[in-house]
């Protein structure tokens, strides 16, 4: 068994394909194909049922291919530990990040990264909280931005801002006509969330019950949505309120704009971080990710004071 073998394994469970794992791992197929199949008459076992369209791990190939994943995280680590004693800012940096912010940030952080660190190259790959997570631990992915706090025992959070909530009013409603929306004077049934896969919903559920301590109930659902745009624009044109982080209310039209309103007597914030495994040890690679992140973001919304008003996931 080499680390050759266990990449070969990974890029076909990646690919689902022999022959698109073979390109990837710069080889031909018939190589990839016997490397595998010598590691199968080591192990004395099946890893992958060729018979089905696309290939699939077999059940013992699932368990050798997660420990094939740390192990190779493991062994890649040597390299990095290298590079970090050498302050190398420089190489690729595999990043994570939930659909609730990718939407406003990613496009900031790609134009600051191709103008300013040239030397780094940031993959993004956009996924839920808890797809990513494994991810993390797996060595899969190197970070992700992601809301917290999480309290993971193998995850290591590096807050990046802070954003505020607020009320986006349909302009059919009474509450439009509010400048300040007191959450315990809204009928619960007409809030709009988003689906339960989202972490945004359980922080905007778990603000509603801090709001609403002794008037029983959850938060009502009439339609759920995978997109913070999606329930704007139903808002736009059906009586409710939906509640959405500052950064996205920040890039709304004016003419939407004119539909935001803050709580009434509420601070409440949203913690944003990124987000990395306990082993992770390229540390200056990290501290310029971190770095570009930041710089996207306001400065107002960096205060560590804020963090005394985070909402729990």
């Amino acid at each position: 068994m080499n680390i050759q073998q266990l990449e070969y394994i990974i890029a076909v469970d990646n690919f689902r394909h022999f022959a698109r794992a073979a390109e990837a791992c710069c080889v031909t197929q018939p190589t990839l194909s016997m490397m595998i199949q010598k590691l199968e008459d080591e192990l004395d076992v099946k890893l992958f049922d060729r018979t089905k369209h696309p290939v699939e791990p077999t059940v013992i190939g699932v368990q050798v291919i997660t420990q094939a994943r740390v192990s190779l995280k493991y062994f890649n680590q040597i390299r990095e530990v290298v590079d970090q004693e050498q302050h190398m800012a420089k190489g690729t940096f595999r990043l994570g990040i939930i659909p609730t912010i990718a939407s406003y940030l990613v496009p900031v952080v790609l134009h600051r990264q191709y103008a300013g660190s040239g030397d780094i190259e940031l993959i993004i790959k956009e996924s839920t909280t808890s797809s990513l997570i494994p991810q993390l631990l797996n060595g899969t992915l190197d970070g992700a931005v992601m809301a917290s706090p999480l309290n993971h025992s193998g995850l290591v959070e590096h807050p990046v801002y802070y954003e505020k909530f607020y009320a986006y009013v349909s302009p059919l409603g009474e509450a439009h006509q509010e400048k300040e929306i007191d959450l315990d004077g809204i009928d619960i049934h007409d809030v709009w969330l988003l689906e339960n896969e989202h972490c945004l919903r359980g922080q905007i559920e778990r603000l509603c019950r801090r709001k609403r301590k002794t008037s029983g109930g959850d938060c009502g659902i009439k339609y759920e949505s995978g997109s913070i745009d999606t329930l704007i624009n139903v808002v736009d044109y059906n009586p409710g309120i939906t509640i959405i982080p500052e950064m996205h209310a920040m890039g709304l039209s004016e003419e939407k704009q004119e539909n935001l309103r803050p709580f009434k007597n509420l601070t409440a914030v949203r913690e944003v971080s990124l987000v990395v495994s306990k082993d992770y040890v390229r540390k200056t690679l990290l501290n310029i990710v971190t770095d570009i992140l930041r710089s996207s973001v306001p400065k107002s919304m960096q205060d560590p004071k804020l963090k005394a008003f985070v909402v729990d996931l």
